[in-house]
């Protein structure tokens, strides 16, 4: 017997992870690099993919949020899950690219804009707020992970769409777009040093198993890819404000220095999971958080690109096909690794209901 679909639904949603919208953002990211590769089919596909994948998730978020409002309250102030709704903007920030590049659509690009920026001005100053109020809080090593620089990619996500804008909008809104971008992507990099400072300090400090090392962590370096992406984007915007070409010398040392610390995060990365799956046996189940670990790899290779292009070092140009190439891969396995999630979770519950 099949069981009813909504009572299902409701009884699933209730540990729906806030994160989720980071399918979005793999799905968002790799469709653009495919685009500015100019891969054929790929980019259109995914951003039909994506666009389904968005209302979807936002239907079971906000269905979510009515049926279990107290749980979805309490992760707003938990130290762990609460960064996970950054996605959401970060989200929106990628969608909102793809509408203006890959779908042509100006209007779309800022309709989605104000909703990110105006979900991380809640999300920023709700969640951030609680977490330095609350009365009981969890020692540093069991309240911090990469997850946190969702935050940061959040940041950098909104400088991203701001510079992309501001080139198919006239003066003076132009200027003023791209003053946006410039802060937003400073107060993406301060943010990042101050979380990377305590995420390296638990690394290294407290000990730490397998079962620590979460798929967030691969953020560690798509944070500083977003932010390459973000710096690339302004040196390129530099001719049309005034401003920024001021700043280029800084522009571009910080983005080189954005993209080296990505870069040196990558073999780190691949060696601790190496540790995790390969020399303490920690067995790899399918968990909705390793679409964090695919957004970076597409990022990286969009980023790389851009900042080629901005700088001019082409020496650099075979990175983004590899990495796209990758990204691509990691993300097919994974889609088919969620259906297969929701089939056995479906037949689970028949199984429960019969």
């Amino acid at each position: 017997m099949t069981p009813p679909l909504l009572p299902q639904l409701r009884t699933a949603l209730e540990t729906m992870s806030p994160g989720y919208f980071s399918m979005v953002m793999a799905t968002g990211i790799l469709s653009l690099g495919a685009h500015l590769l100019h891969v054929p089919w790929v980019p259109q596909i995914l951003f039909a993919i994506n666009w389904l994948l968005f209302a979807v998730i936002c239907a079971l978020a906000l269905a979510r949020a009515i049926w279990h409002t107290r749980r979805a309250l309490a992760d707003l102030s938990d130290h762990l899950r609460g960064p996970g709704f950054f996605t959401f903007v970060a989200a929106c920030s990628i969608l909102g690219s793809q509408s203006l590049l890959i779908g042509g659509s100006l209007p779309l690009a800022i309709a989605l804009g104000c909703l990110g920026l105006f979900a991380w001005l809640v999300f920023t100053y709700t969640i951030f707020t609680v977490l330095t109020v609350k009365q009981n809080k969890p020692a540093l090593d069991e309240g911090i992970n990469g997850g946190w620089l969702l935050a940061v990619v959040a940041t950098q996500s909104m400088a991203v769409l701001g510079a992309l804008i501001s080139v198919h909008v006239p003066q003076p809104l132009r200027l003023e777009l791209n003053f946006f971008a410039l802060s937003m992507w400073l107060w993406g990099g301060m943010l990042y040093i101050w979380m990377m400072s305590l995420i390296f300090y638990r690394y290294t400090f407290f000990r730490f198993s397998p079962a620590d090392l979460s798929p967030p962590y691969w953020i560690n370096m798509g944070a500083m890819a977003i932010s390459t992406l973000a710096g690339s984007l302004l040196i390129l915007n530099a001719p049309h404000a005034p401003y920024l070409a001021s700043l280029l010398p800084f522009m571009k040392g910080f983005t080189i220095f954005y993209w080296a610390t990505g870069t040196w995060w990558i073999p780190m990365l691949v060696i601790l999971a190496v540790w995790r799956h390969g020399i303490m046996r920690f067995p790899f189940r399918y968990d909705p958080q390793y679409w964090g670990a695919v957004f970076p790899v597409g990022m990286y290779a969009v980023s790389t690109l851009r900042m080629t292009e901005a700088m001019g070092i082409g020496f650099l140009g075979f990175i983004p096909k590899i990495f796209l190439g990758a990204g691509l891969t990691i993300w097919t396995i994974m889609f088919i690794l969620q259906l297969l999630s929701l089939r056995s979770h479906w037949i689970a519950s028949g199984a429960v209901h019969r």
